[in-house]
């Protein structure tokens, strides 16, 4: 059983299950699972936010990154106080 599919090789499947392919053919011609494909075209599947289309992997990145920078700010902020102080 092979694991962990290259990224290009996940989305060219992706473009295959859009352009009409269903997930079980592709399943027994390219070998991942018709369960993994469908994950891979939720993941891939662009979402619109404020007019801009995103995948939902994209999404999730930079919200992680926007909690990070969130995290960061108010560390900055305790720290300016604190400054503030002295």
């Amino acid at each position: 059983m092979v694991t962990g599919y290259e990224e290009d090789f996940k989305k060219s499947i992706v473009e295959m299950v859009k352009a009409g392919r269903r997930p079980d053919e592709l399943s027994k011609e390219y070998g991942p699972s018709a369960d993994s494909i469908r994950n891979w075209v939720k993941k891939y599947a662009p979402v619109e936010v404020n007019g801009e289309s995103i995948s939902a992997d994209e999404l999730k990145k930079l919200r992680k990154e926007n909690a990070i920078l969130k995290e960061e700010l108010e560390i900055l902020k305790r720290a300016a106080v604190l400054l503030a102080k002295h």
